[in-house]
């Protein structure tokens, strides 16, 4: 084996190391949640610590979906959710199309725009935005919590767009006008097929965003019309955490971001691949 070849292999075992405890650091959590929530409160609370669960249970579960108000909760977190994943990709594709196919005045700026307001913290917006929404009567009310999420998740999703679209040769729309489509036909015959992959990625990009989004829903919502991220907030109680509980419940909320993951790996892979490069 010569010397270059001896270099590559450590080079790849190092790598496939670093990936190994990278995958470790970031798994970890999620099985430590996972684990907890079929443990009986009794090996929770104790010092005798052990890596998986003695014995199996599935009262933390029991309590969860008994809790008060998760019913509620689930369904104003998939309504909230849906309804911005929907309406957040087709506001974005718009927009991006716009911006990746058209020279306008004030295009780069624009797009300049779009990454200023990634890098604003969401921290720093809530109180403005909620003496607006109050000064305007518009609190706790699902329209104006799926419209601010929309504010919130367009950004991206026009970014990430974007970039889909500019990978996507125009000469094939032109070949299609050529042949008698008119632009909007040649679009959604020729290139909408084409942009499947970046779809799927930014809508559940978008969904995942909407879904675990905790601080606006808290704010500007009351209890009844508050998503299960806040929910999760009722284990912690003045007699203590349910640790039991509130890892089952942390486990439930996981779970749809889970599938959608695990069902669209595929997709979301080169969907985000797609959407970074060329532009």
């Amino acid at each position: 084996m010569t010397s270059r070849a001896l270099r590559s292999r450590r080079g790849t075992v190092a790598a496939n190391i670093t990936a190994l405890i990278v995958f470790v650091l970031f798994a970890f959590p999620v099985y430590w949640m996972v684990s907890t929530a079929f443990k009986p409160a009794g090996q929770i609370r104790t010092f005798d610590v052990s890596l998986f669960p003695r014995s199996v249970t599935l009262e933390n579960f029991r309590t969860a979906v008994h809790a008060p108000n998760f019913w509620t909760f689930l369904r104003n977190s998939l309504v909230v959710s849906l309804a911005v994943t929907v309406l957040a990709v087709l506001v974005a594709l718009l927009a991006a199309t716009a911006v990746a196919r058209f020279r306008f005045r004030g295009r780069r700026a624009y797009l300049l725009a779009i990454l200023i307001v990634q890098m604003v913290p969401l921290e720093a917006l809530v109180i403005p935005l909620y003496l607006t929404l109050r000064d305007a009567d518009l609190l706790n009310l699902v329209p104006v919590l799926i419209a601010t999420y929309m504010a919130f998740v367009l950004p991206f999703t026009v970014w990430t767009l974007r970039g889909f679209v500019a990978a996507l040769p125009v000469e094939l729309e032109e070949a299609a006008m050529i042949d008698g489509a008119t632009r909007w036909g040649a679009f959604w015959r020729v290139t909408f097929p084409l942009m499947a992959p970046g779809l799927v990625a930014t809508s559940v990009f978008a969904f995942i965003q909407a879904w675990n989004e905790f601080v606006i829903a808290l704010t500007l919502m009351e209890q009844g019309n508050q998503t299960l991220p806040v929910w999760l907030g009722t284990f912690k109680t003045a007699q203590g955490v349910d640790w039991g509980g509130l890892m089952a419940g942390s486990t439930l909320v996981a779970i749809p971001v889970v599938v959608f993951a695990i069902v669209l790996q595929g997709r979301i892979a080169t969907g985000a691949a797609a959407g970074a490069v060329k532009g």
